[in-house]
């Protein structure tokens, strides 16, 4: 098994660059980072978690700039959005984003998605919070098409561009893998449909049986990142025999200091559970 961070990369915490480079040496594969635009104060959709929203939702920097930086300091590490909310982004803007992550990385880059959850956040961007699966797939497949062809174009209910050169090209062939987040049956879908992984949350429930369904679905065995994931020696064998690839340690938004301690408390639980 495989282990990684995710965590929310803020003005406040441990510089970018130094987390990547923390997280290489120490001997973990991947940094997966969260994505908030903005939070609205006006805010009544309830916090997943339950109680008060964290303050670090409040304060991300941008993924794609934090792992760029990430990218310049490693040189194995892969680099994750974990999620980008793609019913927030241009896919256009978005397909040049991962593209030039890709390129400076040298085909480091993993794109994991979500369509989100804070309705305000997404009503700001324009979106209807109706429609935010729909318009999610069509900005993928959009993506998709920008990274795979000379002369793209998509035509779709939501998404509409003419035919366009779009560069950089990724450097992943045919794309850098497109990670889905979330747990529902369209979750699932998704997976087998965009042809990547799958991102289920630490905690999910009847991981074993959705993991058996998420590979049956999409006809190969898929790999499977368990995002956000606590320091717990026995759940992680448990998830290792159920067929997860990675585990992602929630790394806590915190200075520096503070989160080297916990990239080491990590480093030495993924140590033992190698053994």
């Amino acid at each position: 098994m495989k282990f990684g961070i995710s965590t929310f990369v803020t003005d406040e915490g441990i510089d970018p660059a130094e987390l990547g480079e923390a997280a290489e040496q120490r001997g973990f594969d991947a940094l997966f980072l969260a994505e908030h635009t903005h939070i609205p104060t006006s805010r009544r959709t309830p916090y997943p978690g339950g109680g008060d929203l964290p303050r670090r939702y409040h304060r991300t920097l941008d993924p794609f700039v934090s792992l760029t930086a990430a990218a310049v300091a490693t040189r194995h590490l892969s680099l994750g959005t974990g999620i980008a909310l793609m019913i927030q982004r241009d896919p256009i803007v978005t397909a040049k984003e991962v593209a030039s992550l890709d390129r400076v990385s040298g085909g480091r880059a993993v794109f994991g998605v979500g369509a989100g959850w804070n309705r305000e956040e997404m009503r700001n961007h324009g979106t209807d919070p109706g429609h935010r699966g729909a318009l999610m797939d069509e900005r993928i497949r959009a993506i998709r098409a920008l990274w795979t062809r000379e002369v793209a174009e998509f035509h779709g209910d939501h998404v509409d561009i003419e035919p366009s050169y779009c560069w950089p090209k990724p450097v992943q062939s045919p794309h850098p893998p497109i990670y889905v987040g979330g747990e529902s049956e369209r979750s699932v879908e998704r997976v087998a449909e965009y042809g990547g992984g799958w991102l289920p949350r630490w905690g999910a429930e009847n991981l074993p049986k959705k993991i058996e369904q998420v590979r049956e679905r999409a006809g190969w065995r898929v790999p499977v990142t368990l995002y956000s994931a606590a320091d717990d020696p026995a759940a992680i064998a448990e998830h290792a025999r159920a067929g997860v690839d990675r585990v992602l340690f929630h790394l806590p938004t915190e200075p520096r200091d503070t989160t080297l301690r916990y990239l080491d408390q990590f480093a030495e639980s993924a140590r033992k559970s190698r053994q």
